[in-house]
């Protein structure tokens, strides 16, 4: 339960990771097959979500969605490189 909380919090934050994808993809010290994994993720998400709680829930339903962005998010802020982490404070 507390990682969920976490990721929640990660996510509210969200706005303040954009410049930080934007350096992510830019990067030269990121693989480039660890980018288009990403990209894949995010892509084969937006295409074939799997919604474990149905979004006609309202309130309910974009849980799990919010869930799997703060999950991608948080992975791309551990398999960054350092200098990308103390750019942004992800340290």
């Amino acid at each position: 339960m507390r990682r969920l909380f976490k990721r929640l919090i990660f996510l509210l934050k969200f706005h303040k990771s954009i410049p930080f994808v934007i350096d992510f993809f830019r990067s030269s010290q990121v693989k480039g097959t660890t980018k288009l994994l990403y990209v894949v993720l995010v892509i084969g998400y937006i295409l074939i979500p799997f919604d474990l709680i149905p979004d006609f829930f309202y309130l309910f339903g974009f849980f799990d969605d919010i869930t799997v962005a703060a999950f991608l998010l948080q992975r791309m802020v551990k398999v960054a490189p350092e200098s990308l982490k103390e750019k942004h404070h992800f340290q």
